[in-house]
């Protein structure tokens, strides 16, 4: 029987996952592809009391950590990695019952999860509302001619949560002139003129704002004015 290399020193049982099926030394059994060694030579989980545990692959800390509290037994399987020339986990042996525990706990900590995050949902939402009117009515203060439903829409395009766009920057969260009319001016380039389809003929960018500027100059100051 070939020699295998011995696993290094753990806290806990180590159980190895043999690369190549190996036969219990004690009854002979296998080949098998979980065993301990013990002073060196390899026994079937069976041999080694370890029968009756489930195995439970890595990748699910919370999962993991929770199985090993429950269980009153458990063992970390390990598998040897020629290439980086060592053992690495690849999961944990615990007892059926312990396991069925931890899951119970990990869906019941999902459905706390679950609760939050509708929480925070609406909390947000009811945050951008808020943001999204005080946005449009600092556009209305710069802008009184602009159409109050045209001022929503500017708002609401500008500051939608995770777009990058200039109300979520620093400044346009704190509604600063620049920011707001900085929003203006990008609702007035693409829906009131043709800047759109000069993109889209191939001209460049700053060439197709320069051929627009105008339109835009004259619509900013027709919403300026007060009278």
């Amino acid at each position: 029987m070939a020699a295998l290399a011995t696993p290094p020193p753990r806290t806990g049982l180590v159980v190895v996952q043999a690369l190549r099926k190996k036969h219990c030394a004690e009854c002979r059994g296998g080949p098998v592809g979980l065993l301990m060694l013990e002073e060196g030579v390899p026994r079937c989980l069976d041999c080694a009391d370890l029968g009756h545990l489930v195995f439970l692959p890595r990748g699910d800390t919370a999962l993991t950590r929770r199985a090993r509290e429950e269980s009153s037994l458990s063992a970390v399987v390990v598998r040897f990695n020629r290439r980086k020339s060592r053992y690495e986990r690849q999961g944990v042996l615990v007892e059926e019952a312990a396991l069925a525990r931890a899951e119970e706990r990990c869906l019941a900590d999902a459905e706390v999860r679950r609760r939050r995050r509708a929480r925070d949902a609406r909390r947000r939402a009811v945050e951008d509302v808020r943001f999204t009117d005080a946005f449009a009515t600092e556009i209305r203060r710069l802008f009184p001619a602009c159409p109050a439903e045209r001022a929503r829409e500017i708002a609401a395009h500008a500051s939608l949560r995770g777009s990058g766009r200039v109300g979520r920057s620093a400044a346009g969260r704190a509604m600063t002139e620049v920011a707001v009319t900085s929003a203006v001016i990008a609702s007035v380039r693409h829906v009131d003129t043709p800047y759109d389809q000069l993109l889209m003929s191939g001209l460049a960018r700053y060439a197709a704002r320069r051929r627009i500027a105008g339109v835009v100059e004259a619509r900013l100051r027709e919403w300026r004015a007060t009278g």
